[in-house]
């Protein structure tokens, strides 16, 4: 891929992976040596007040090193992938791209900074508000269904990318998928990939990660956000916090919210294998086992740009 003039021929250098893979770990360990500003391309770590579930960077963790794109967006506010395209932009021309590392597993983020968008029709407000209200009560088979009738290139998506592509098709009458196609607008930047994937022991390792988000006081981080968040808020679809409100409200046991939790994590970790795959199968791209013996030297001669893709 090509830069314009925007990006005058700048490489971005891009950390992505499943969930729980062991992205930041390493991201920090290359931020603090190259003394970098880590971007963070997640769509559930947007949110404010949205901590401990979503696997944000820990205050020290900040100190430690600068962190943007993290709590940019109120939990009532429909963040979008060009939303946060512009913000990545600003940040990358205001730091400088090389002194910027992009980590996260949010794919449709990521192609939004890397590659084309599309011209997206103008949505009314009023009607789209509407339109929300009547979703957001749809459980996600109800909304696969709708999706596969409407725009089915898109129907093996999450909650929030199957909401996107109903928006779209039911305001405008256009497909996400023909907009893309018909309708896109240049990229204005190239990338490397190191793609982080612990192969076999990711699921193993989610549910470890997850144990510990609930050691840590994700119960009462939903029950103090359930205060004041309303209920149809968009950051409530981050995955696990659905299920720890309707356990908070009685309707399910901590066991069965774990379970569930658990079953989703794993789901949304598939979905975004399959992104990466698919997505990147012609891009600069280093695959990084995390249990590897050389990891550390594998992502350093991946900054420096002496990596084998």
């Amino acid at each position: 891929m090509s830069s314009n003039g925007d990006s005058d021929g700048a490489e971005l250098r891009i950390v992505c992976g499943p969930t729980g893979a062991g992205k930041s770990a390493l991201a920090l360990t290359l931020a603090e040596r190259h003394d970098l500003t880590i971007l963070a391309a997640d769509s559930r770590q947007v949110y404010r007040g949205f901590d401990i579930g979503t696997a944000k960077p820990t205050a020290a963790e900040r100190r430690c090193v600068a962190h943007d794109g993290l709590d940019i967006a109120d939990p009532t506010q429909r963040y979008s992938a060009a939303a946060w395209a512009k913000h990545a932009d600003a940040v990358l021309h205001r730091v400088g791209p090389e002194r910027v590392l992009i980590v996260g597993g949010t794919g449709l983020y990521l192609r939004a900074l890397v590659r084309p968008l599309f011209n997206e029709p103008p949505l009314d407000p009023d009607r789209r508000a509407a339109l929300t209200a009547e979703l957001e009560s749809l459980d996600a088979a109800a909304l696969k269904r709708w999706v596969k009738e409407l725009d089915p290139s898109r129907a093996h998506l999450g909650r929030a990318q199957l909401l996107r592509a109903l928006e779209v098709a039911l305001l405008t009458g256009h497909r996400i998928s023909d907009l893309h196609r018909d309708a896109a607008r240049s990229a204005r930047w190239r990338a490397r990939w190191l793609v982080v994937d612990p192969g076999d022991q990711l699921l193993a390792r989610i549910e470890r990660r997850l144990d510990a988000m609930l050691v840590s006081g994700w119960v009462d981080e939903v029950r103090a956000l359930s205060t004041h968040v309303p209920p149809e808020a968009p950051a409530w679809n981050a995955c696990g916090y659905r299920a720890l409100r309707d356990y908070q409200q009685g309707v399910a046991t901590l066991e069965a919210a774990r379970a569930a939790i658990l079953v989703a994590t794993r789901q949304y970790a598939k979905r975004q294998r399959t992104w990466f795959r698919h997505q990147l199968s012609d891009e600069a791209v280093t695959l990084l086992d995390p249990r590897d013996a050389s990891v550390a030297d594998v992502a350093e001669r991946w900054w420096l740009g002496r990596g084998s893709a």
